[in-house]
């Protein structure tokens, strides 16, 4: 591209990390080709923008449709104002193609292209089909998906989805090609414990807990990193110190450093998560968020553990005993977390922002649409 005027790719992302961070892995891929990239996010999204260097960013109004009629219009008016907003963006920048990341923050800029017949992509990060992604996908150029196996995906746009996967940081994509760590029959188990972006009281009331009843033993052999929110770190520091477990706790950590020494996760299964995790070929216990109306972290973790990678318990079911049971195992049997890790493994997808990048690429140069289409089949489900 160095001969001719540089084309815009435009992203639509905000409102949670799980949307920005794969727009953030795909800007830098499109960057690396010689395109010119610009975001358009919302305000919840702003936060997340530290890893868009300085790609310039447009902040727009995004409204989510909440419960009851005024919950609803507030929505939707917030919408509106947003695509107004984004309408006049699109007319700006005459972008060449304009890629959306799911969530309502998304919606403005991939409807506005859409009505003026730019090209656009959207890329479903979760199992689920997103509301947004359902509102654009009939519209949509193409569709990418992270996952073959996707819930409320129309018959009608099967033939423009592709499986790209999630694009992840690429110091998190490098763990796939590095072995599992070691781990001796009766050595060290080093543990990541994830919450989310600002962690999850449940891990923070149960694990410690579960841990303290081991063997002696057992909890001598017992390495725990475990993200936890501010208000959680002084009792969870004393319940550790008690047990005599050794245990670093802090309420952001370094995931891909501490994923690359981590024998196994525990965690929600938000995307983002999930990505990380299986292309770093890491086992995990997943304990899906509950109250998503679509349960999409429950769909996410399920097409792990269907895999052989991962063990699924609801939050309910998240008890001191039974992850005390699940534990004793695990120090028991090592072998059982290197199969699950291999498993893991099979299914991630660290290409996925090269992978996403090429699709971008084909569609802005008016190339042929099934570019870069992966032959896997893809299986719609019923949500």
């Amino acid at each position: 591209m160095e001969n001719e005027t540089k084309k815009l790719i435009l992203l639509s992302a905000g409102g949670t990390g799980g949307h920005m961070f794969p727009a953030a892995a795909l800007a830098k891929d499109l960057l690396s080709r010689g395109f010119d990239v610009q975001l358009v996010t919302d305000v919840r999204g702003k936060k997340f923008t530290q890893d868009f260097g300085s790609i310039p960013i447009t902040i727009v109004k995004a409204g989510t449709l909440g419960s009851g009629l005024m919950g609803k219009l507030s929505g939707v008016a917030g919408l509106g104002l947003g695509v107004l907003q984004a309408r006049t963006l699109v007319d700006k920048l005459k972008p060449a193609v304009v890629v959306g990341f799911g969530g309502y923050p998304s919606f403005p800029a991939v409807f506005a292209a859409q009505r003026k017949k730019i090209p656009t992509i959207i890329h479903e990060q979760n199992a689920i089909l997103g509301r947004a992604n359902s509102m654009l996908a009939s519209k949509a150029d193409r569709i990418a998906l992270s996952m073959s196996h996707i819930h409320g995906l129309d018959e009608s746009d099967v033939s423009r989805a592709t499986v790209t996967g999630n694009p992840i940081r690429e110091d998190i994509a490098a763990l796939y090609s590095r072995p599992y760590p070691v781990m001796q029959p009766d050595g060290v188990m080093r543990i990541l414990i994830m919450g989310g972006s600002l962690g999850a009281h449940v891990f923070s009331d149960i694990v410690p807990k579960a841990f303290a009843k081991l063997p002696p033993a057992y909890r001598a052999r017992l390495d725990i990193v475990q993200q936890c929110r501010h208000d959680d770190l002084e009792s969870v520091r004393n319940a550790y110190q008690k047990a005599e477990i050794r245990a670093e706790l802090h309420e952001f950590i370094n995931v891909p450093e501490n994923l690359a020494s981590t024998h196994l996760v525990i965690g929600r299964s938000g995307a983002s998560t999930v990505a990380e995790v299986t292309t770093s070929g890491r086992p995990a216990i997943f304990v899906p968020y509950p109250h998503h109306e679509d349960q999409q972290q429950k769909v996410n973790a399920d097409a792990v553990a269907d895999a052989g990678g991962a063990w699924v318990m609801t939050q309910n079911g998240f008890t001191e005993e039974a992850l005390l049971a699940r534990i004793e195992t695990f120090l028991q049997n090592p072998e059982t977390l290197f199969r699950a890790a291999e498993n893991a493994r099979s299914i991630g997808r660290p290409d996925a922002a090269r992978r996403l990048g090429n699709l971008v690429t084909a569609i802005a140069s008016g190339w042929d649409r099934n570019t870069g289409k992966t032959p896997e089949p893809i299986i719609t489900k019923e949500s």
